[in-house]
């Protein structure tokens, strides 16, 4: 799981802003939750984070180049 996060964190920053994108944010930060050990908050993103959450996740990366809002 520390891999996961890892990959993450690693990525570059043009292409964590297109993985916060609506529909993509859903899976691929749900799946960030989840490695991080926040199981219930990464299946919900996984459930409804695509339709709403995502906005969370921008505004995060936008402000703070970072997922660091719920996460």
């Amino acid at each position: 799981m520390k891999d996961i996060v890892k990959f993450f964190d690693d990525l570059p920053y043009i292409v964590k802003i297109i993985l916060a994108l609506p529909f993509i944010d859903g899976i691929a930060w749900g799946i960030y939750r989840i490695a991080k050990g926040k199981i219930v908050l990464g299946i919900i993103w996984i459930l409804v984070g695509w339709a709403i959450f995502w906005i969370i996740d921008l505004a995060s990366l936008l402000l703070y180049k970072d997922i660091r809002i719920l996460a």
